[in-house]
């Protein structure tokens, strides 16, 4: 993500931190928590101040550096519980609003995300430095409940769980740029650890999608550092690859404790020669001064786009462009204009078959990260850019969008993502635009269980069948709701609405061959009724066991969100038992059942002493199955169950 695209100049770690003097005494708990946070080891530190803030008041550095530690590994559910009680706590600073703003924004949660963002444009002056994400979140709740026709789809069979990007297809394969495996003596990127990216080929199938790859050949990857992206002229013999050039040891800089060495990036112009390939500096590098890369040509081949740092730009980096001369060579660079550039980062141009330019930009208003946007024109003259809307962009940044076979039923292409879901850091998606031959409507209900009356302005998410969001939008006044579907899939619709419990159902259009349209219910449960109860429906544990099991957590994780966004609840966690085994035993068993999911709502960002554990054993059986009675295991796991009762609000 963000090491190879944001700041447009790489820093290498040269050196780490030197280590102090060794101290004679045991390092306390909160010692080797700090330990393993100032060595990025996030994922064990986390576990060791989950330890430190499970107490009723916990200390305030404690809880930022548990929620620093998720939003560093990237589980931003985890990441929004922990920053929902940081910003809770006296004497968060705004700088936590803006985290938790930005935690929220990737979690598709724009509504919200939006209300954090202001706060903290109120608490400390400094609304125009949110003023885009501000703007973003308002689009991106638009583009989100009427998605584009763009199904995306990960390339598995090239991405790992490294980084793979920039996708240029050539003929019948394709080239993209990747980190490799580390083998023993490779030299690697300091920032990542991982190996220095190196340019892939791939064969291009004729439905769109990739196969296995293999490390390009020829030459390309002769330099020590970063290579790739890379572009392609038509008849494949010319290729312009970015590479990263490492400065001298006098362009050493010091942080932190640490060394970086400052790199910036340079084009490079590949010409082929019999089996291999024989390059040449593109004319306007200035590798003293400025960064060039990110290579796309014009359709006739005679305009050179690219982005760059240079003197001259009106942000981060710009979008130029450079005319091949009479003699072949390039001209002069010239910016592309106000209306494509930003103040912000603009990267990653491609150019289509008639001559849309396609960026991403974090200058203008967004779902969050980088965007992808279009605009038509050429050189320094374009349109107003548009936003090319959800699921294209994402909270995450979404880049380098190409588009190659357009025909009359659509046309298909390649985008690079590191959104939620994927395999690694970037991944490479296909995708397609197919003007649809079936239209499945769902259409649903949001409603009070209890009363049966219809709830307005309920939250209502589509998720695929690897829980990425499809659509996302609120019920109308009538409390109804509408989404597209598409064909073989299998979604999760889910309600939630402030002061409910949430409730989701599951959807199939599997066997779907004409249109139609399917109907579902969300009943959602009130929960600030001081004494109510209700079941947490498909939370069972297998027989003599209290352990969580991976179906019981993810419908503790609806308590979770129903916890989080209530933070006045206060409830009893009851668990019971089925009818086999003695009565003081099933208690017992009852009781650590109990505590078992009270323990896993605590590691998962929820105060302790908001919830009481309460184990009943085999006295509230809801069936038949009572001492002696036969039964199906089925009628026997009914009664293994998980209650909450309402205690306080």
């Amino acid at each position: 993500m963000g090491q190879y695209l944001k700041p447009f100049i790489f820093s290498v770690v040269l050196l780490c931190m030197g280590g102090g003097a060794i101290s004679q005494e045991q390092p306390s708990l909160r010692d080797r928590a700090e330990e393993l946070y100032r060595r990025y080891e996030y994922a064990n530190a986390a576990k060791l101040y989950t330890r430190l803030v499970d107490t009723r008041n916990p200390r305030l550095q404690d809880l930022e550096r548990l929620a620093e530690s998720y939003l560093r590994m990237k589980d931003y559910e985890s990441a929004e519980n922990w920053y929902a009680r940081v910003v809770q706590q006296a004497g968060s600073s705004p700088d936590n609003l803006l985290r938790y703003g930005r935690v929220l924004k990737v979690n598709g949660k724009y509504a919200e995300a939006r209300r954090q963002l202001e706060s903290y444009a109120s608490q400390t002056g400094n609304g125009p430095s949110v003023a885009v994400e501000i703007a973003g979140c308002d689009s991106a709740l638009v583009w989100m409940a009427t998605p584009t026709a763009h199904r995306l789809r990960n390339e598995t069979a090239v991405n790992t769980s490294n980084s793979e990007f920039g996708v240029f297809p050539s003929g019948d394969h394709v080239y993209y740029a990747g980190e490799p495996g580390i083998k023993p003596g490779m030299d690697t990127y300091g920032w990542t650890g991982n190996a220095f990216l190196r340019i892939y080929t791939a064969p291009l199938s004729s439905g769109g999608t990739l196969g296995g790859p293999s490390l390009s050949s020829g030459g390309i990857n002769g330099s020590e550092y970063h290579v790739g992206p890379v572009a392609a002229g038509k008849d494949g013999n010319t290729l312009y690859v970015t590479r990263t050039y490492v400065g001298k040891d006098a362009d050493l800089k010091k942080e932190d404790g640490r060394r970086y060495r400052t790199n910036t990036l340079e084009l490079y112009i590949y010409k082929k020669k019999d089996d291999g390939w024989i390059a040449e500096p593109f004319a306007h590098n200035n590798i003293d001064e400025y960064s060039v890369g990110h290579a796309a040509l014009s359709p006739d081949e005679t305009v050179l786009y690219f982005s760059s740092d240079m003197p001259g730009g009106h942000g981060g980096t710009d979008i130029w462009y450079s005319e091949r001369q009479a003699d072949g060579s390039w001209g002069r660079p010239v910016n592309a204009g106000p209306l494509i550039n930003t103040v912000g980062d603009e990267l990653f141009p491609t150019i289509a078959p008639d001559g849309t330019l396609y960026y991403s930009t974090d200058g203008l208003a967004g779902m969050g990260g980088l965007d992808v946007f279009r605009s038509t024109g050429s050189r320094g003259q374009w349109d107003a850019p548009a936003n090319l809307r959800y699921p294209v962009n994402s909270a995450a940044d979404d880049f380098a969008y190409v588009v190659y076979g357009e025909d009359a039923e659509g046309f298909r292409g390649f985008l690079s993502s590191d959104r939620k879901g994927g395999v690694g850091g970037d991944d490479i998606y296909s995708f397609s635009f197919d003007k649809p031959k079936v239209i499945i409507i769902l259409m649903g209900t949001t409603s009070d269980k209890s009363t049966g009356e219809r709830l307005a302005e309920a939250s209502v998410t589509l998720y695929d069948g690897d829980r990425e969001i499809v659509a996302k939008k609120r019920s109308s006044g009538s409390g109804t709701f509408e989404f597209v579907l598409e064909g073989n899939r299998s979604y999760t619709v889910l309600g939630q609405k402030e002061g409910y419990h949430a409730d989701s159902a599951r959807v199939s259009t599997v066997g779907i061959t004409r249109s139609d349209t399917l109907e579902v219910a969300l009943l959602l449960e009130p929960v600030f009724r001081v004494g109510q109860t209700f079941e947490l429906e498909n939370i069972y544990y297998d027989f003599d066991r209290h352990n969580i099991r991976p179906d019981a957590a993810a419908i503790l994780d609806e308590l979770v969100r129903t916890l989080r966004d209530n933070p006045t609840l206060k409830i009893e966690l009851s668990s019971h038992t089925d009818s086999r085994g003695s009565h003081s035993y099933n208690e017992l068993l009852s009781q650590r059942r109990a505590q078992s999911a009270v323990d896993y709502l605590v590691g998962r960002g929820i105060a302790r002493e908001r919830m009481v554990a309460k184990g009943y054993g085999e006295t509230r059986l809801v069936n038949r199955c009572a001492d002696g009675v036969p039964c199906s295991r089925e009628e026997h796991q009914a009664n293994r169950r998980t209650e909450v009762t309402v205690l306080a609000y």
